[in-house]
C-alpha cells in the first residue's frame, strides 16, 4: 500500500470532481491530477534521480509532484525555500535529487550548484512524450514516502522519515472517504514543506473536499478568499487566527459558507480562541495537536468540547479550552518522567506517543527502542484524559530549582487588555540559574509601561513566577508556520538586560 492509493480511490469515486484550485485560478480535477501524476512519474524516473524535490509555494504543481513521485517509487522532499542559501544547498545536496521549481526558485538553485530542476509547466502542461522508462517496482509500504526537514533553528536540519504505511495509516484510520458535500472547500495557507501542508492535501483529497491554495498568507486576503470561493473549512496556525480576528474586527466580511476552522502547530492563546468563538459563533472550531514525526495529528479538541468549555461555569471544564483534547483512534498517549515511568493525571512530564502512523524516525537513525516516540513536549493529562501541552522541554525555565512553564506566565500577561502577543523566556543567571523575562507586543494605540504589566502579573502569579523584566517590542519573531522563535527572543532580551544579570 502506498500514497497513490489515495488518489486512485478519489478518481474511482469521481474523476470529474475539482480537487484543487490555485491562487491564480488554475484548477485540477481528480482525473486530470491522476493523468498528470502518471506523466510526471515518467519524467522523474527519466531524470535518473533517486529523490524528487519541490521548492516553492503552494500550487497545483504540488499534488502532481507528490503523487508523481509516489508513482515513480521515489521519496518526496519538499524544500523550505525560505532557508538561507548555504542551508538550502546543504539540505538539497544530501540527496541525488531532481527539484520541481518555478523560474525564480530555479535560478536561485542553479546559482547554488543545484542544476537539475523541472519547471512546474513541464508537469502541469506536459507535451507528448516518447520517454522509454525501464520497468520498476511500485512503492512498498515500508519505502520512504516523504522526507521533511526540521527548521534547524537550534541545530543542523534533520530529515524526519515518513514511510508510505505511516501516511496511509493516518488517512485511512482518521478520515472518512468521500464524506464531504459537493460544495465543500478548504482554504490552505500552510507551506508545502510543513507536515500539515502535505497532510491537508492528502486528507482533503481523500474526503472529497476541494482545496483552495492561498500563498502567501494575508489576513484580509484570507477573509476575501473565503467569501469569494465560498470556503467551508479552514486550517490555520495560531498567529494566523490572531491576525484574522484583528482584520475581521477592523473590517468585517460576510462569511456565510464558513462552517469549521481547525488550528494547531503552536500553543493557542486563550484570549485569541475565546475572541474567535465570539466573532464566529456559527463556526465549529477544532484544535489539532501533532508533529512531523507522527504524520500530523495525534489528538483533537473537537467542536463540542469548545462549546462546552466556553459555556461552562466550572473552572475545570472551562480550562479544557487550553487543552488539545483526546488522542485520535489508533493513538496512545502517556506522560512519562525522566526514567520513562508513566505519570498520574495532573503531573507534568514528557508527552510520549505510540501508534501505526507514528514514525519517530530520522534519516540515518533508528527509532526508539521502547516503542514510544518521545516528543520532547512537556504536558499533562487531566482526570478525564484531556491532554494539556505546556511547550517544549527545552523552553522550560528553571529558576532556583523550580521548573516553570512559559505558557502559564504568557497566559496571564495576555489577559491584560493592552497585550496582544507575548513571549516568556529564562535568562541565564549565576545565582538563580535562570530569571524570568518577557517580551510583549501591545495593541494598536495601547500605552502601558512594563512596570504596570509586572504588577498585573503579580496579582495572578506567585513571586517566583512573575517576570522581573518586560520589554515592549514592535513584533515577535515567528517561523512562517507560526512557531515562536523563543531562542531569538531569549538572545534579544539577554542583550537588553545585561546589567541586571551580572
Amino acid at each position: 500500500m502506498n500514497l497513490y492509493l489515495i488518489l486512485e480511490m478519489a478518481v474511482a469515486q469521481d474523476p470529474h470532481r475539482v480537487a484543487v484550485t490555485d491562487v491564480d485560478g488554475t484548477s485540477l480535477t481528480t482525473g486530470r491530477l491522476n493523468d498528470l501524476a502518471e506523466s510526471a512519474s515518467k519524467l522523474f524516473r527519466a531524470s535518473g534521480a533517486t529523490h524528487v524535490g519541490f521548492c516553492g509555494v503552494n500550487s497545483c504543481a504540488l499534488p502532481v509532484a507528490l503523487f508523481g513521485s509516489s508513482l515513480a517509487a521515489l521519496p518526496f522532499v519538499p524544500l523550505n525555500y525560505r532557508l538561507a542559501d548555504e542551508q538550502l544547498r546543504e539540505v538539497a545536496s544530501r540527496h541525488d535529487i531532481v527539484i520541481v521549481a518555478a523560474p525564480k526558485e530555479a535560478a536561485r538553485l542553479h546559482s547554488l550548484g543545484l542544476t537539475r530542476t523541472i519547471d512546474p509547466s513541464e508537469i502541469l502542461e506536459p507535451t507528448s512524450s516518447t520517454l522509454t522508462i525501464p520497468d520498476y517496482p511500485p512503492a512498498e509500504a515500508e519505502n520512504h514516502a516523504l522526507l521533511l526537514y526540521t527548521s534547524g533553528t537550534t541545530s543542523a536540519p534533520k530529515a524526519a522519515v515518513l514511510r508510505h504505511r505511516h501516511l496511509t495509516s493516518y488517512i485511512l484510520g482518521s478520515v472518512e472517504f468521500a464524506s464531504m458535500a459537493p460544495d465543500d472547500a478548504v482554504i490552505v495557507c500552510v507551506p508545502p514543506y510543513h507536515v500539515a501542508g502535505v497532510m491537508n492535501l492528502l486528507s482533503n483529497l481523500y474526503s472529497g473536499r476541494r482545496i483552495v491554495y492561498l500563498d502567501p498568507f494575508d489576513a484580509s486576503r484570507w477573509l476575501a478568499t473565503v467569501h469569494e470561493q465560498r470556503v467551508t473549512q479552514a486550517m490555520v496556525v495560531p498567529t494566523m487566527l490572531a491576525r484574522i480576528v484583528q482584520a475581521y474586527e477592523e473590517a468585517p466580511v460576510d462569511l456565510p459558507s464558513l462552517r469549521s476552522i481547525s488550528y494547531g502547530g503552536a500553543l493557542m492563546p486563550l484570549k485569541i480562541i475565546t475572541r474567535a468563538l465570539e466573532l464566529f459563533p456559527n463556526v465549529a472550531f477544532t484544535n489539532a495537536y501533532g508533529l512531523t514525526e507522527t504524520s500530523s495529528t495525534v489528538a483533537l479538541l473537537g467542536p463540542q468540547d469548545h462549546r462546552t468549555a466556553i459555556a461552562s461555569d466550572d473552572p475545570t471544564v472551562r480550562n479544557r479550552l487550553r487543552s488539545v483534547g483526546h488522542p485520535i483512534p489508533g493513538i496512545a498517549i502517556e506522560i512519562h518522567d525522566e526514567a520513562g515511568v508513566a505519570l498520574e493525571p495532573g503531573v507534568v512530564g514528557e508527552i510520549v506517543v505510540r501508534g501505526e502512523q507514528v514514525a519517530g524516525e530520522y534519516l540515518g537513525t533508528s527509532t526508539s527502542g521502547d516503542g514510544w516516540f518521545h516528543t520532547r513536549d512537556r504536558g499533562w493529562l487531566d482526570d478525564a484524559g484531556y491532554l494539556f501541552v505546556e511547550g517544549r522541554a527545552d523552553d522550560t525555565i528553571i529558576r532556583g530549582g523550580e521548573n516553570i512553564a512559559p505558557a502559564e506566565i504568557e497566559d496571564v500577561l495576555l489577559r491584560h487588555e493592552a497585550v496582544v502577543e507575548c513571549a516568556v523566556v529564562g535568562i541565564d543567571d549565576e545565582v538563580w540559574g535562570q530569571r524570568i523575562a518577557a517580551a510583549v507586543v501591545l495593541a494598536p494605540g495601547a500605552n502601558v509601561q512594563p512596570e504596570e504589566l509586572i504588577a498585573f502579573a503579580k496579582v495572578h502569579l506567585r513571586t517566583s513566577k512573575t517576570p522581573e523584566f518586560i520589554a515592549v517590542e514592535e513584533s515577535l519573531p515567528y517561523t512562517d508556520t507560526g512557531k515562536l522563535l523563543r531562542r531569538a527572543v531569549r538572545e534579544q532580551l539577554s542583550k537588553e538586560f545585561p546589567v541586571a544579570f551580572e
